[in-house]
């Protein structure tokens, strides 16, 4: 699809209804600006994890991945996600980290797992990553990303294609570009949403604070790609401290 075509399409989307773009999200209290659905999201996804199943060294301790299934499993429930089929995968990687595509995939590393010590704080990050679902904010962030590009740099030729540019998605780089770094908002938005969800599964919602702690103890040697690069680690803590206490937790 040309240029041409792909401003006409999204300004179509946008004007249909008069801001048919801002799609309201009643778990996250606020409009979301889409021009994309989860369906378009979900294929790239799917192909964005084969590629990263292909590419990527996994584990072979299976009792690992089958505690991160079933405390995902727990997660899921508690979202009301159940209506996908969610899969996993523990990665081999000294980086501590975690990430979610749409379609239901979540990725753990090694060195995530060896960091937390219990199943509350895995229940902390998994949370976290679901809640990313929940408030469709990969979605949300290619559909900006997006529009900004377009009145930015006209699309500059690649992006003029949008089967190319939803392509784009495909490869681990550019899965890791669409769902890191989020924005801030969207994290701590996912932090309050993954409280939520451990809180309904069973697990202590404090642990949530407890593993940022961790966290925060780990960027002293390194900085945790889990962690990315957006609200402090001060922040974070403070304002979970400040949810929990307000939910009586």
């Amino acid at each position: 699809m040309k240029r041409p075509v792909l401003i006409t399409l999204l300004a179509a989307t946008a004007l249909s209804g008069g801001v048919a773009a801002c799609a309201y999200n009643d778990t996250l209290g606020r409009s979301q600006f889409l021009i994309v659905d989860d369906s378009a999201l979900t294929q790239q996804a799917d192909a964005a994890w084969a590629e990263t199943l292909r590419t990527q060294r996994q584990s072979t301790d299976a009792a690992a991945l089958n505690r991160i299934r079933n405390v995902g499993g727990k997660i899921v429930q508690a979202a009301g996600l159940t209506d996908r089929r969610w899969e996993y995968a523990l990665f081999v990687s000294d980086a501590p980290n975690a990430f979610v595509l749409p379609s239901g995939k979540i990725g753990v590393t090694t060195s995530l797992l060896a960091l937390v010590r219990n199943d509350d704080q895995l229940a902390a990050v998994l949370g976290h990553e679901v809640g990313h679902v929940v408030a469709r904010h990969a979605a949300e962030r290619y559909s900006t990303s997006a529009a900004t590009g377009l009145v930015l740099s006209g699309v500059q030729g690649a992006a003029g294609d949008y089967g190319q540019a939803a392509g784009a998605i495909g490869g681990l780089g550019a899965q890791l570009g669409v769902l890191l770094p989020f924005s801030r908002r969207d994290e701590l938005e996912a932090d309050r949403l993954g409280v939520d969800y451990m809180q309904r599964a069973g697990y202590r919602p404090a642990e949530s604070i407890a593993l940022w702690r961790l966290m925060a103890q780990q960027r002293q040697g390194s900085t945790p790609e889990f962690a990315s690069t957006h609200p402090s680690d001060t922040t974070r803590i403070a304002q979970l401290e400040q949810y929990i206490a307000s939910r009586g937790w």
